[in-house]
């Protein structure tokens, strides 16, 4: 049986690029994981009080641009209707 050493050669290379690709993730997952457990996490009340401020916010201004658009939809309504007319 003949082997082709040129494609042997290839696959050997391509084995390693792998294998090195998949150590550099094992690496970065590690790495991922050393840092996570630095993190100071806020508690649970922190972080429903910041989800509260920021559930309010996007209520008040959901109400400002609500009453901007409906104040700008009847100005152009009735420039319509004076240009029409």
């Amino acid at each position: 049986m003949v082997h082709d050493g040129h494609a042997t050669s290839e696959r050997n290379k391509m084995e390693f690029l792998i294998k090195e690709k998949f150590e550099a993730a094992k690496q970065f997952l590690r790495e991922v994981k050393t840092e996570l457990k630095k993190v100071t996490w806020p508690s649970r009340k922190d972080t429903l009080s910041g989800t509260l401020v920021v559930l309010v916010a996007v209520f008040i201004i959901a109400i400002f641009l609500g009453i901007v658009d409906s104040g700008l939809s009847n100005i152009i309504k009735e420039l319509l209707k004076r240009a029409i007319s």
